[in-house]
């Protein structure tokens, strides 16, 4: 009896075993963002209405929104028109110039899932009227 029992445990076990390599999941990368104008350094005269460019890309799920931030505060969004979700979507976003000194504008674009791309950061110096 004892024999019969191990030959059922063991003939259990083999049925979990797994033949062959098993197959991998792909992973999408994150979505990218990146700023076309302006370039990281530029300065601006305080009071002039600054027009931001950005390009946000995913090769997998699409983007579905960009999220634009001044001195880490949330300042606008844009999301496509025609679509929940495009592979390449460029957007033209408006910051009020104010404040003399450095200024720290990030982007970050966003699949429909909430996936998030790495924040990219450039910095604008608001220099006063000449």
């Amino acid at each position: 009896m004892r024999r019969v029992l191990i030959l059922v445990v063991l003939a259990l076990a083999a049925c979990n075993l797994q033949q062959g390599a098993p197959t991998p999941v792909p992973t999408l990368d994150a979505p990218a963002v990146e700023f076309l104008s302006p370039v990281n350094g530029s300065s601006v005269v305080e009071g002039t209405d600054l027009t931001i460019e950005l390009v946000a890309r995913d090769g997998g799920i699409g983007v579905s929104r960009v999220e634009l931030l001044v001195d880490d505060v949330s300042h606008q969004e844009g999301e496509p028109v025609d679509s929940d979700a495009v592979p390449t979507f460029t957007v033209i976003m408006n910051w009020l110039a104010e404040g003399q000194g450095f200024h720290s504008l990030t982007a970050v674009a966003y699949r429909p899932d909430g996936t998030a791309s790495q924040p990219t950061v450039i910095s604008i110096q608001v220099v006063p009227r000449g």
